[in-house]
């Protein structure tokens, strides 16, 4: 079978196991989970067989016409390059773990059928994103994502959280897809093509007229996919939906879908230095302020949510100054460990029975219940905070050696100022993920009180999962000398100067927050909080739900815990509250945008009803009063009918005559 046959399977697969589970889910529940589960498995073992095959060789091309448009034609293409193979090796991974988890996470389910048939199909479309040779065909998979997205964040639909949640998310990507889309039509106009390889070679020959007006187009809806300021505040929200889509969603597919069209397109942007000075900005805001706001979240998964947006935020510096390896390098990376960290979050959450670090520092022997997830968590959160030998430590290295290279000069594919911009925020943020990493950590393992609940071992099917993400996470980064020929041959190595200032600060912000700690810790046992403890014997997803409930009951939508134990509120100070909210960008966006929206809804409504329906209503009553006139005129009496008649020939006879006379005597 050629590589190319290999490569149409990948997405086809999991598409037919969505199929099959939606259509099988009533009738035959017994092949739901298999359904899920084999499709999207093998999918991965032919990701990682198309990946050996591809080699970090030259790029495979294949494609047929899809349609005739009468301009610009439209081609289903597979485009099979280093950074394409591996991506979908990682979706196929962080899926098939992803789908074994939830056999257990949501086992007793009734929507179990529909999920994991969405499941299956978002695996598709990102699959069909990563895979695409044709901008036109990676646009489906962009907006299946979107609409998966939507009903898995809802998945929990009862809840007022997971409902505004999913709306929320859609209506963000959308807001950002609307330009998105603008600038794909002026890209193909440009070009006169949608293959990803006719652009890049239209833009090597100079045939881009208008780079920065696309580059800030298409900025916009890798604004909104890949959650970067200011269209990032859907994705903290997104965790109402259940853990195991947390993990999908923030690993692997929707929000590194952005980062990989930058980084496939990466010399469109190039063409223009103020669309890179633009994106070396927002990526600079995203991670220093996702790491403050991380700092202050109450919600274990608020507190990932935050760290996926700031990691984000360091691919999108590496593609600001211009190297697409490194943002690549650091995706594959991520997806590993933030995988770990999102399923090992499900199994604390199901051993805690809350959601809420602060009641799980006021619980003891919480690591011993759950050792599987305490140490996988503790492997990825060393990662996070890029501890060496760990993988997260290799790629966000490649990250600032990128911006230090481009600072100094070295590098002339983007402005100095995006490189400068890059790497002072990179510094800070790897300060504060160190810190909240280290929080983290603290709050939901080294807690003090009363015994967690036990009530036995954790599902083989959730704890399995994460020693076989642990893997990667572990030894991932120590390939980076044998993994350049997949990365444009690019040497990823760590310089000494980067290591030890981003080591350092690392270092630094995680002994900070273990002082604070210390200070603060003795104040748990003395100072209690509301009370967001679930019912412990019920399955992982109800436990989570209620969690949720429980926890928005008793602190409100911003989740901001009263608890002066929280090292974070002592190193944030009076900045703590603006951070648990966010700094209230929902707050402002609604004051600019959703009021307003509404205002002119209601306004238009009271036109509706008081102006049209008026007229329209006014019509129906003249009618029926003319009518009512008439029918008193209807008095079935046959003299009168005939009076009324001569009376009126009489009347006419007479207006003849006079009309007559005035005429003459005109």
């Amino acid at each position: 079978m050629t590589t190319t046959t290999l490569a149409v399977l990948v997405p086809l697969l999991p598409f037919l196991g969505a199929v099959a589970g939606l259509l099988t889910g009533r009738t035959a529940p017994g092949f739901v989970r298999p359904l899920a589960v084999l499709p999207t498995v093998a999918a991965f073992a032919l990701a990682v067989l198309v990946a050996s095959r591809q080699g970090g060789g030259r790029a495979i091309d294949a494609a047929t016409r899809l349609t005739p448009t009468g301009s610009v034609p439209i081609d289903l293409a597979l485009h099979l390059d280093g950074f394409a193979v591996l991506v979908a090796v990682l979706v196929g991974l962080v899926a098939s773990c992803v789908q074994i988890y939830s056999t257990a996470y949501l086992r007793d389910d009734p929507r179990y059928p529909s999920y994991a048939a969405l499941v299956s199909l978002f695996t598709s479309a990102m699959l069909l994103v990563v895979y695409s040779g044709d901008l036109m065909v990676l646009l489906v998979g962009w907006e299946i994502m979107g609409i998966c997205s939507y009903f898995l964040v809802g998945h929990y639909w009862e809840t007022p959280e997971a409902r505004a949640a999913s709306l929320k998310a859609f209506l963000v990507t959308k807001l950002g897809d609307v330009p998105f889309l603008i600038g794909l039509f002026a890209l193909a106009a440009d070009t006169g093509t949608f293959r990803i390889t006719g652009i890049l070679g239209a833009v090597a020959n100079g045939g881009l007229d208008h780079p920065t007006l696309i580059a800030l187009l298409l900025l916009a809806g890798v604004a909104g996919k890949s959650a970067q300021f200011p269209l990032h505040t859907w994705l903290p929200d997104a965790m109402a939906g259940p853990t195991p889509v947390s993990a999908l969603i923030h690993a692997a597919t929707m929000v590194a879908a952005g980062i990989y069209f930058v980084a496939r397109l990466l010399p469109v942007f190039a063409q223009s230095g103020a669309a890179l000075v633009v994106l070396a900005a927002m990526a600079a805001i995203t991670m220093v302020g996702s790491g403050l706001a991380a700092l202050a979240q109450d919600d274990i998964k608020r507190v990932l949510a935050y760290s996926t947006i700031g990691q984000l935020g360091y691919m999108a510096g590496a593609l600001a100054v211009g190297d697409r390896a490194a943002a690549v390098f650091h995706l594959l990376s991520h997806g590993a460990f933030k995988a770990v960290l999102f399923l090992a979050a499900g199994v604390v959450i199901h051993a805690a029975g809350t959601n809420s670090l602060a009641a799980m520092s006021r619980m003891g022997g919480l690591a011993q219940r759950i050792p599987d997830a305490y140490w996988t968590m503790t492997v990825a959160l060393f990662a996070l905070a890029a501890i060496p030998p760990f993988a997260g430590f290799f790629s966000k290295e490649a990250v600032l050696v990128a911006a230090e290279h481009t600072a100094l000069g070295d590098r002339h594919v983007a402005p100095a100022a995006a490189g400068w911009t890059v790497l002072v925020a990179g510094l800070l943020a790897a300060l504060l993920t160190a810190a909240y990493a280290t929080r983290l950590w603290l709050l939901a393992f080294r807690g003090r009180g009363a015994e967690a609940p036990d009530h036995g071992r954790q599902p083989a099917a959730m704890t399995a999962v994460l020693w076989i993400l642990a893997v990667p996470t572990i030894a991932f980064g120590l390939s980076v000398g044998v993994i350049g020929d997949w990365f444009d041959g690019r040497s990823l190595a760590p310089t000494l100067t980067t290591a030890v200032l981003s080591t350092g600060v690392a270092l630094a912000g995680g002994l900070i927050t273990y002082g604070a700690w210390r200070h603060t810790s003795a104040l748990a046992a003395r100072t209690r909080v509301g009370t967001v403890v679930a019912h412990p014997d019920a399955e992982p997803a109800v436990i989570e739900a209620q969690a949720m409930t429980a926890h928005t009951a008793a602190y409100g939508t911003d989740g901001d815990a009263p608890d002066p134990a929280d090292p974070g509120r002592l190193l944030l100070g009076p900045l703590h509250h603006h951070a648990a909210a966010g700094f209230h960008l929902d707050a402002l966006y609604t004051a600019l945008f959703v009021r307003p929206v509404r205002a002119a809804a209601s306004l238009v409504r009271f036109l509706d009803r008081e102006v049209v329906d008026t007229y329209v209503r006014g019509s129906g009553t003249g009618a029926r009063w003319f009518g009512t006139a008439v029918r008193r005129a209807q008095t079935g009496n046959v003299q009168t009918y005939l009076g009324a008649l001569l009376a009126g020939s009489l009347v006419l006879v007479i207006a003849a005559v006079v009309f007559a006379n005035v005429n003459a005597g005109s």
